[in-house]
């Protein structure tokens, strides 16, 4: 029996974009489940406010009929303080298996209508093909087999995932890394509507009236709560209501012997407790970025931190020379490029297994940024030559050195602090939108401002 773990698009984003196993479990919102964010406490043993309305408990009985088995006899649909959820209907044990959902009752890209998909053209990835299919699926409206899953996905503004973010709600997290990376993403879907024009415009009849909002309104559902599956993505009905824990050891599971996918409880649940999952261990950045939350307390966030070889310095040429030969260690965490340095600082072991400290790659980088000669730049590679090729493996010879490399690494930390600082004062300070005219685009901008200033905290922590 084969089971891989399915891990969320968010997961394996930096890889090539059409890698098959892109595994996504993300926003576990809808049209009627409540935005998942605002995670404002640790989530075990959260008892639910109130089961759903008989509009929701009507789903899993479609979705056991439309599979032709049981999808969850422990489970049901809720409202937790985070909207809603799965809670135990059941007393649960560890080794549970909480869910069961056939890969017949999921949506990918497969789904396409075989007159649709060869005119997709190569460059389209996975997410906005399984949007065209999301597309076809509401134009059809009640009469889609779908209809029942379809119409209780979430409209645009109970989605705060940044895409959907405006102009000067990004500019008030213009520096963080997220800002770059929702801008990367527009332009991505802009890219893939524009290649797919031509297409949608061929089929008036699935796609008629359907605007550029529209496509990245269903581009958006499946990035914020497709997982990854051998058919690239898989849109898991039921299993995304599940939401987010980051010390649960509970995934979605994809057995590719039995055709299923499936969660295994990681503890014992009581009667009326919300049913956790990990997405994965990931920053607040990619939470926001991919499925609209922060985590107050997140062990696993991270900042990161710009430091560059200016063009003008002389010795530049050696200086990026030396970190090419005395290559910087593969860390977990800590991304690198030659021509300039994208670190990102996370929680690390020191010798007595507690604190923090600078990844080696930033210490080793910050020596090579410091040296003002040729002969401190050989003396470097000397040293490292003698300690397993790499440049910071040990404390400098050259103490000078080593105390101006630190000094310019807390210059521009205290630099990312004071900027983060005054961001913070910024959104505090800015309109609370009372202008807007809708009520729910009012506490959308809210729920936005709440959220800029709990990720753009991090950095001062």
């Amino acid at each position: 029996m084969t089971k891989i773990e399915q891990m969320p698009l968010a997961s394996l984003r930096s890889l090539n974009p059409h890698t098959i196993l892109r595994t996504s479990k993300l926003l576990t919102v809808s049209h009627q489940f409540l935005p998942k964010f605002c995670h404002t406490a640790p989530p075990h043993n959260l008892n639910i406010l109130k089961c759903c309305d008989n509009y929701s408990n009507e789903f899993l009985p479609w979705l056991d009929n439309k599979a032709g088995v049981r999808i969850s006899s422990l489970l049901s649909i809720g409202i937790s303080n985070f909207g809603r959820c799965l809670f135990a209907c059941k007393n649960v044990q560890a080794g549970d298996c909480l869910l069961k959902v056939p890969f017949s009752v999921q949506i990918t890209p497969d789904n396409l209508l075989p007159e649709i998909k060869p005119m997709i053209p190569d460059e389209v990835g996975n997410i906005a093909k399984l949007a065209v299919v999301i597309l076809v699926k509401q134009k059809k409206g009640q009469l889609s087999e779908w209809a029942p899953y379809i119409t209780r996905l979430p409209q645009i503004e109970d989605m705060h995932i940044t895409i959907f973010w405006n102009a000067q709600e990004l500019k008030m997290i213009r520096h963080s890394s997220v800002y770059q990376e929702t801008l990367n993403q527009q332009a991505q879907i802009k890219n893939d509507f524009l290649a797919l024009k031509p297409v949608l415009d061929s089929f008036p009849q699935f796609f008629k009236d359907v605007s550029f909002e529209n496509f990245r309104h269903a581009y958006g559902l499946v990035a914020s709560r497709a997982w990854g599956s051998t058919k690239g993505l898989s849109l898991i009905p039921f299993a995304d209501f599940l939401n987010h824990d980051g010390s649960s050891k509970s995934f979605v599971l994809s057995d590719e012997d039995k055709q299923i996918s499936e969660v295994i409880a990681d503890r014992n649940y009581g009667l009326g407790e919300e049913v956790l999952i990990r997405y994965g261990k990931f920053p607040n950045s990619t939470l926001l970025l991919d499925f609209g939350f922060t985590v107050p307390y997140n062990n696993d966030d991270q900042v990161c931190v710009q430091f560059d070889l200016t063009s003008d310095d002389h010795l530049r040429a050696m200086k990026l020379d030396l970190l090419q030969k005395h290559s910087l260690p593969k860390m977990k965490g800590v991304s690198f490029s030659s021509s300039d340095g994208s670190f990102v600082i996370k929680k690390v072991r020191s010798s007595d297994s507690k604190g923090k400290g600078i990844p080696q790659s930033l210490r080793a980088f910050a020596r090579v940024m410091c040296c003002n000669s040729s002969q401190e730049l050989d003396e470097l590679a000397v040293e490292a030559a003698q300690h397993d090729g790499r440049l910071a493996r040990r404390p400098l010879a050259n103490r000078s050195l080593e105390m101006q490399a630190h000094k310019i690494l807390l210059s521009r930390v205290n630099d990312v602090i004071d900027t983060h600082s005054v961001s913070i004062e910024s959104v505090t300070l800015c309109s609370p939108y009372s202008h807007l005219s809708s009520p729910t685009v009012r506490e959308a901008h809210s729920d936005r401002k709440w959220l800029e200033t709990s990720l753009l905290a991090r950095y001062k922590s």
